[in-house]
């Protein structure tokens, strides 16, 4: 006698989704305390955490590639460069109480609207889809690619585009700011080069008479 296999739902979890959601509330945890924080160094770190908690997400996923991606480019760079931002800007490393904006409620109205969308969207496309875990891998290097370069190679170029502005913008924003604090203001080289000399009034006037 054969048993009939039990249909798979949300009420007979796997190991592999049980993991997925514990990662994922960690990721969560771990996002929200690095923007809650008040210390620079320790938001770094969290951000650290949150990205690599998405790259074992990737990894449950069997989404091999995109995992590494994830490690490489933003652990192992963008997080490395926000480090060596801190520490070049002489940013402060202790606990700063002006690490604060006043339109946080603002703020957080727009991530739960964006977070809401993004949910809605996911949910509404994947509705019906299921990951065969046991089957062939669908995020390795060969399938990423096939799909990257021939179906969404448009979208990958103008975000390439996109970047190298950002990346622009950004040297010619810095380039103005350092010459901004390299020259003195015109008020003083003024001052400077057309006032004339003024005796010293604790002088006597007979040396004042004299010097004149």
């Amino acid at each position: 006698m054969i048993l009939a296999q039990a249909p798979h739902g949300f009420l007979s979890p796997t190991g592999v989704e049980i993991a997925f959601l514990l990662v994922g509330l960690v990721t969560f945890g771990a996002a929200l305390v690095s923007v809650t924080t008040k210390q620079l160094v320790h938001a770094a770190l969290w951000l650290v955490v949150a990205l690599g908690g998405l790259a074992v997400e990737y990894l449950l996923l069997t989404a091999e590639f995109i995992a590494w991606v994830q490690v490489l480019i933003y652990v192992g760079s963008v997080v490395v460069l926000l480090l060596f931002g801190l520490m070049l800007t002489r940013a402060p490393i202790g606990r700063s109480l002006d690490a604060d904006s006043a339109n946080r409620w603002a703020a957080l109205t727009v991530a739960v609207a964006a977070a809401a969308a993004l949910v809605w969207v996911v949910v509404d496309a994947f509705r019906a889809t299921w990951i065969d875990l046991d089957g062939p891998a669908a995020g390795s290097t060969e399938a990423t690619g096939a799909s990257l370069f021939q179906n969404w190679v448009l979208p990958f170029e103008a975000l390439s585009v996109l970047l190298l502005a950002a990346l622009v913008g950004a040297i010619v924003l810095s380039r103005k700011a350092k010459a901004e604090r390299s020259s003195p203001p015109l008020n003083s080289r003024a001052t400077g080069e057309s006032s004339p000399s003024v005796p010293d009034a604790r002088k006597n006037p007979a040396e004042q008479e004299g010097a004149g």
